[in-house]
């Protein structure tokens, strides 16, 4: 407690201010970077580690951290209007492509008549898995596709794949089984693919589409001005972090700077 105390008291007498970020792991290379740069500025990040998906937004809510940066613009989007909660993007961070991976073909084009592929079941990212196939040309969506869509919703299968929802923990696993299966980017590096490299197709971060798709740093709403918080920002999207992310990730992850109304013209749309 006295190191602690030390610590805060340091902090204080310096006129530091401390802001505190809730995260989904803080073992990024982007972290010790931004924390450096930060403190060069009098602003002393401190990460706050939750294991789910909901607490770091529920934290946010209640005032317990300052900002969040763990999650995409339509997982927030979707928060929102399940909890009542008022969070809003300041900034975006990376873009983590979803990729389609195998261990029996090469490329796409050896796919043929009567394949399974796998995909994750939980609604966003099946829909996003399937927009992945859309995009590779095996299936056709119908036109009022939606991002919580799923498999009742392909339009043409051509080749009748058979398409298998399932846990997106278990996709890798799949491998030996199906002929490919779409994982999620920090479930493959997990399983110890090299998402920059080993996918036999990957979304596209050119892509509008991919817009809903991309990790976010969040505020509460009558903080979305706060000139600090925005420091912070501008700090995670300069060259140095793009280098720390793209090394640490093997190319799985890109830095993606988007214009902050475009960013809040997507994220207002999907809250409707």
């Amino acid at each position: 407690m006295a190191v602690v105390l030390s610590a805060c008291g340091d902090s204080e007498a310096k006129g530091n201010t401390t802001v505190k970020i809730g995260v989904n792991g803080s073992d990024g290379a982007q972290w010790p970077i931004l924390k450096e740069k930060a403190a060069k500025e009098g602003i002393d990040i401190e990460l706050v580690e939750f294991e789910d998906y909901t607490l770091p937004n529920n934290a946010l809510a209640q005032g317990d951290i300052d900002l969040n940066a763990f999650q995409t613009v339509v997982f927030l989007a979707q928060y929102n209007k399940e909890s009542g909660n008022d969070i809003v993007p300041i900034g975006s961070t990376v873009f983590a492509p979803l990729g389609l991976y195998s261990k029996k073909i090469k490329d796409v084009s050896e796919i043929k008549k009567g394949d399974q592929i796998a995909i994750p079941d939980d609604p966003t990212n099946q829909a996003r898995a399937l927009k992945l196939l859309e995009a590779a040309k095996l299936i056709k969506l119908d036109d009022d596709f939606g991002l919580f869509d799923g498999t009742d919703k392909i339009a043409e299968n051509p080749l009748n794949l058979k398409i298998t929802p399932m846990v997106a923990q278990q996709t890798p696993r799949s491998l030996e089984d199906v002929t490919a299966a779409t994982i999620n980017n920090g479930i493959a590096g997990q399983a110890g693919f090299n998402p920059g490299k080993d996918p036999i197709f990957k979304e596209s971060a050119e892509d509008d589409a991919a817009i809903p798709y991309v990790n976010l740093i969040a505020a509460r709403a009558e903080d979305k001005d706060n000139k600090v918080y925005k420091r912070i920002v501008e700090l995670y999207q300069e060259k140095d972090i793009q280098k720390a992310i793209n090394e640490d990730t093997n190319g799985g992850s890109i830095l993606q700077v988007l214009p902050q109304d475009k960013l809040d013209d997507v994220f207002n749309d999907l809250k409707k």
